[in-house]
């Protein structure tokens, strides 16, 4: 045998064997190379880290100035450093449209479906890798937010520590708040496709309508402010009963802005599986 005939048959033998059409797992890989080399990604994990904290910060330290008219038994001190969560919810529905819609604009998501053909591991893939993603950004955003807020009160006898009751619950309740903001924006993204209409969507469905709820008859209001997404899961975030005594309390109220996640999800998903990309 010549040596022009030994090479080919070498590097047959260094090859890997095949190993079958990609499955759940390479999905995923694929799909945290994307976000992670996506430097937009980046800058907006680090602007709800920033908002969250900054925010907070600045509601902890004037509570801190008018520590004197602040009645301590009705006074919740987490809620407080945690208010940065409000304008946060805004910045990770941002991130969930893009992690979705982005690929839609760019045209990408063909070759994506070209390489994992079953749209139903594709959707999934995506949604695990942004709740990973935007659950431990927000944790962080949350714990962050509240020790500095704690440290801005504490010299004014205001402060609590994640010991106490219900604290440490309404802190990590912060990181599912936001995570579950997140992954509703993302199902309204695979329903909308489209960016600018799946961010304007989730900033209406979770600041815009809370705000128009106000303007409803009081007898009217009390009934519907504790079905809107945000109001029902900011109560995770809350460690003092009687916030609202209409309102559900954390755990419900979770539930609630988690249903209508899960709600968006199901439906993109189900559009995704049948419309052509």
């Amino acid at each position: 045998m010549t040596t022009t005939q030994i090479a080919p048959v070498a590097r047959q033998r260094l090859l890997p064997p095949e190993t079958g059409r990609a499955g759940f797992a390479d999905a995923l890989r694929s799909e945290f190379t994307k976000i992670r080399s996506t430097r937009s990604t980046w800058w907006t994990l680090l602007a709800l880290i920033v908002v969250c904290v900054g925010i907070g910060a600045l509601a902890s330290a004037g509570a801190a100035s008018h520590a004197g008219q602040i009645t301590r038994a009705t006074f919740d001190a987490t809620q407080q450093s945690l208010a940065g969560l409000y304008v946060g919810q805004l910045v990770i529905a941002v991130l969930g449209a893009l992690t979705i819609t982005s690929e839609y604009t760019t045209g990408m998501i063909r070759t994506s479906l070209t390489v994992q053909p079953r749209r139903g591991t594709v959707f999934a893939a995506k949604a695990v890798v942004f709740a990973v993603v935007s659950l431990v950004t927000g944790l962080i955003a949350s714990f962050a937010s509240f020790f500095l807020g704690q440290a801005l009160m504490s010299g004014h006898h205001l402060s609590v520590t994640l010991s106490q009751p219900n604290v440490l619950r309404a802190v990590i309740g912060g990181g599912l708040f936001l995570a579950a903001c997140g992954m509703l924006a993302y199902g309204l993204g695979a329903i909308m496709r489209h960016t600018a209409g799946a961010i304007t969507a989730a900033i209406g469905l979770l600041f815009v309508v809370t705000i128009l709820v106000n303007f409803l008859p009081h007898t009217w209001q009390i009934h519907v402010d504790k079905w809107m997404p945000a109001i029902a899961g900011s109560q995770v975030w809350t460690t003092k009963a009687g916030q609202g005594p209409d309102l559900f309390s954390a755990w419900p109220g979770f539930a609630v802005l988690a249903g209508y996640a899960a709600v968006a999800i199901i439906a993109g998903l189900v559009m995704f599986r049948t419309r052509d990309a």
